[in-house]
């Protein structure tokens, strides 16, 4: 089994995997709508690791407030910083924009 190190690795270098993919998309002509779901899938990535590296059970979940609170609670100096950022509508890219042709 891994360790907390091992599997939060997991997660961040998925993470990274979509920013990445994110940021190549941005840099052509698109299509858009796929760079903004990498970008939630990275937030939602970089929340469900620092979960894992705090050995807590990782919700099966796209919605990045919920993700966000828990990870709060964990460390309550990230607040600020994830509070500046509208994470629910971020959060609507991860299953709304695949399945909903009026997004």
């Amino acid at each position: 089994m891994k360790n907390k190190a091992d599997h939060a690795r997991g997660w961040f270098l998925k993470a990274d995997s979509d920013l990445s993919a994110a940021r190549q998309i941005l840099s052509g002509e698109g299509p858009y709508d796929t760079a903004c779901f990498h970008a939630q899938q990275a937030v939602e990535k970089l929340l469900k690791g620092m979960l894992a590296f705090h050995e807590q059970a990782i919700a099966r979940t796209h919605d990045l407030e919920e993700l966000a609170q828990l990870c709060k609670t964990l460390d309550p100096s990230l607040t600020d910083a994830l509070e500046r950022f509208n994470l629910a509508n971020l959060s609507d890219y991860a299953v709304v924009l695949r399945y909903d042709d009026e997004f």
